[in-house]
């Protein structure tokens, strides 16, 4: 049978990439670092330290849980090769059918640990910032802003990740000004370092009575969440630091004192924001974080910047410049400038369908 004989062709390219990801991974050196966390969560006084034990809970339920994912993918592997030559006799286009839609499932989670594998960032592991922002046009943008806000929102669910908002403005008339959410999950900053940049919508305005055709712009920002003090030196009268009511939804506390908290790092014109938090001194913390964050990159970035100067090299792929173009009149199609990939389902994409265009970012060499 035809199908089957193409099954088999396609389950086989994967028997080389497979051993190389196992080889690559060094499993038996993970394994041995579960047994050492293990050690330690059993010995004395090891909830102690509440912050330092979840901390430790957690890479332990992260290195099992990756490990048990290498093991059913092999595990995958060797039951659909063994399907598809029980198969081969009965020339059955039903079990031919099944045996595609198993693989299909082994392709894509193959891939998902491909891609993981390339985060090896220092803090590709951490939680993730996003900040987005309606560009100019008023309305039209807010409301592209509010899209893009759902869109991450979606992928992030489909993800297993949480999402907690930090800051919010809404729009005058729809959509949102600005927004600051953070993602919280494994690898949640190691994947959407991938968004940052502008965003581009056309369509058909529906808030124009003459049904133009109209081009919005939203940017999007992303910092890690780093959990570790950060050695970056922080001048005090550097700062300007307001304070304002929170506003949206939330508790009690929400519209009726100013608890929120914006920070102004004057010398590079950050600008930081939170509102989220019970009270205006665990804003004005969260907020210290997040500018420690954007300051330590900048730092990085300029010192990559230097060294690409001194290699001859030019690379500039950063906040400011359009990444990608969803277009939904005449014709619908999401394009990612970088990488050249484009998919058709405008609707998928802007349900979280995003990993198309992630995996391939990361998949690049100067990624």
């Amino acid at each position: 049978m035809v199908l089957l004989e193409e099954l088999k062709n396609r389950l086989s390219a994967y028997e080389e990439p497979l051993k190389d990801l196992r080889d690559s991974l060094d499993l038996a050196s993970k394994n041995e670092q579960v047994e050492e966390l293990q050690r330690k969560i059993e010995e004395p006084g090891f909830w102690d330290n509440p912050e330092e034990s979840q901390q430790t809970m957690k890479e332990l339920k992260d290195l099992q849980g990756f490990l048990e994912q290498i093991e059913k993918l092999s595990a995958q592997y060797e039951d659909l090769k063994v399907l598809i030559e029980l198969s081969a006799e009965e020339a059955d286009e039903e079990v031919a059918a099944e045996i595609e839609e198993e693989l299909e499932q082994f392709e894509k989670e193959f891939e998902e640990i491909r891609i993981r594998t390339l985060l090896t960032g220092p803090y590709d592991k951490d939680n993730a910032i996003v900040t987005l922002h309606a560009g100019a046009g008023g309305t039209e943008s807010c409301d592209w802003a509010g899209m893009l806000y759902r869109m991450y929102v979606r992928w992030a669910e489909k993800k297993g990740f949480a999402v907690e908002v930090l800051d919010y403005l809404e729009g005058d008339v729809a959509g949102i000004k600005g927004v600051t959410f953070e993602v919280k999950g494994i690898n949640a900053y190691g994947y959407l370092r991938s968004e940052k940049g502008v965003h581009r919508l056309v369509r058909i305005s529906p808030f124009n009575a003459a049904g133009k055709r109209q081009t919005s712009f939203a940017s999007c920002d992303v910092i890690p969440d780093i959990e570790e003090d950060i050695d970056i030196e922080i001048n005090e009268d550097d700062l300007k630091i307001d304070t304002y009511r929170s506003s949206g939804a939330g508790g009690q506390h929400i519209n009726k004192t100013s608890s929120a908290v914006r920070i102004t790092h004057l010398p590079t014109g950050i600008v930081v924001q939170c509102q989220n938090e019970r009270s205006q001194h665990m804003n004005k913390d969260k907020a210290m974080q997040m500018l420690k964050s954007k300051l330590y990159l900048m730092k990085q970035q300029e010192q990559a910047e230097k060294m690409s100067d001194i290699r001859g090299e030019i690379k500039e792929i950063g906040f400011g410049s359009q990444i990608r173009s969803y277009v939904m009149q005449p014709y619908t199609m999401v394009k990612d400038h970088r990488t050249n990939v484009e998919v058709s389902n405008v609707n998928a994409v802007m349900d979280g369908s995003l990993d198309t265009f992630i995996n391939a970012y990361l998949s690049r060499k100067d990624a």
